[in-house]
């Protein structure tokens, strides 16, 4: 890995992590630009991918740590008036975490296999879960604020976050998709996607850095850092910029960029000039 490998991919977690482009399809679109996937087995690349996210987990901490001491505090006091809206929350992170959890272990050796790594699976991924935004976008109510979410909707994000596992259906976006069929409004659904992301993410990273630890060469950690700390610092800043960005606008502008993402990704393999794996 080299420093320009490190900030490239930095950069490109950190600012498509949070936005319902796919993060994954964009980090394996970095690799193979950079020449890595020549360099890497699909073991190695998926681990990167994993200790590259623990920056963007590092970032939710930072900016919900308000919320997240709100969580602490109300375990120490469960049955406190004031702790009521955070013991909420986590309830909300830890129904919504279930789903993935299980099928993540139960197809833990397929996802980090190299059909996960195909060009044209994840161009397909990318504009199917582009035409479900869509129809999310034009049906769902969007009347319904944080306050008003319900176990029910955490259990529907968390339903929709499994599909992250495949990439190209980006984890904001599917559960973008969730929250807008259930009448949730899209700066709800970010934030309560962005909290539920935290025990997800986090055990996937701690369990893929052990492994990077093991199948990366020792001259990249390193670098693997330096490419992790860019993913928070930036992934910080995207966290704000689309919150801001869902108060006021649509998701329709995400689903035109998906769309030509997945056209020039599927036309690269076709014509030849990429192999899909």
């Amino acid at each position: 890995m080299s420093l320009l490998d490190a900030i490239v991919l930095g950069l490109v977690q950190g600012l498509t992590e949070f936005i319902p482009v796919s993060s994954t399809a964009h980090l394996l679109f970095a690799t193979r630009w950079l020449g890595m996937s020549a360099r890497y087995s699909p073991e190695q690349l998926t681990a990167v991918v994993a200790v590259v996210q623990l920056g963007t987990l590092a970032a939710v901490l930072a900016f919900f740590a308000k919320e997240l001491f709100g969580i602490a505090h109300g375990c120490l006091r469960p049955r406190a008036p004031e702790s009521r809206e955070s013991m909420r929350l986590l309830g909300f992170m830890v129904w919504g975490t279930i789903p993935i959890v299980i099928l993540g272990l139960a197809f833990k050796k397929l996802i980090e296999g190299p059909w996960t790594k195909n060009l044209l699976l994840i161009a397909g991924a990318l504009a199917f879960w582009s035409v479900v935004l869509a129809v999310a976008e034009r049906f769902g109510r969007k009347t319904r604020g944080q306050e008003a979410a319900t176990s029910r909707d955490a259990w529907t994000l968390g339903f929709f976050q499994v599909f992250a596992l495949i990439p190209g259906s980006s984890r904001s976006g599917t559960t973008l998709c969730g929250g807008l069929f259930s009448g949730l409004t899209r700066e709800a659904t970010a934030r309560l996607s962005f909290l539920m992301s935290i025990p997800a993410v986090g055990a996937a990273g701690v369990l893929e850095l052990h492994k990077a630890l093991k199948v990366l060469p020792k001259s990249d950690l390193g670098l693997l850092a330096v490419a992790t700390a860019i993913s928070a610092a930036s992934g910080y800043l995207a966290i704000g910029a689309l919150l801001r960005f869902f108060r006021t606008r649509s998701s329709w502008p995400f689903i035109v960029y998906r769309l030509a993402l997945a056209a020039l990704i599927a036309g690269m393999v076709l014509t030849g000039k990429w192999t899909a794996q």
